[in-house]
């Protein structure tokens, strides 16, 4: 009886783990709220910047942003935001107002966008952007990243 009631035991909380595992998501913030939450609290600023189409950043949400060790070091060390580079309205961030700038019939980027993932004069997606407490660029990486990788940078930048 005692063996049948320990496998139970540890069946149920090994469900209880993998149910909050699942549950664990990344806090996202947005850019309007960063001056209040550093009035808090002063982290870093994390700033993954994406597009609807690009078939990378999606992969990243899926992945990436799903790992459980990723998602915790991005809840408690820094502040995160979800930049979509193709976002039409106004973000007002550093006291300046960024718009989106159309560049053909159906296309065009975010000046926020540019402003923070452009490096070499070109924009890629997906890009992190990292930023220092005083808003500074410190740290970008253009291209798809793995959850490993990712959790190497931010534990340099923390």
């Amino acid at each position: 009886m005692r063996k049948v009631f320990a496998i139970l035991l540890i069946v149920w909380v090994s469900i209880l783990i993998q149910r909050q595992s699942l549950f664990a998501q990344i806090k996202t913030y947005p850019f309007e709220k960063i001056d209040s939450l550093q009035n808090d609290q002063n982290k870093n600023v994390v700033v993954f910047i994406y597009t609807d189409w690009c078939k990378y950043c999606q992969t990243m949400k899926n992945t990436t942003f799903k790992n459980d060790s990723v998602i915790e070091l991005l809840n408690n060390k820094f502040y995160f935001i979800n930049l979509n580079a193709e976002e039409k309205e106004n973000i007002t961030f550093n006291n300046y107002t960024f718009k989106y700038k159309p560049t053909g019939v159906n296309t065009g980027t975010h000046e926020l966008a540019n402003q923070l993932g452009t490096i070499n004069n070109e924009i890629s997606y997906p890009t992190i952007c990292v930023l220092n407490t005083n808003k500074e660029i410190i740290f970008q990486y253009p291209n798809y990243i793995n959850h490993l990788d990712l959790k190497k940078i931010l534990l340099k930048l923390q």
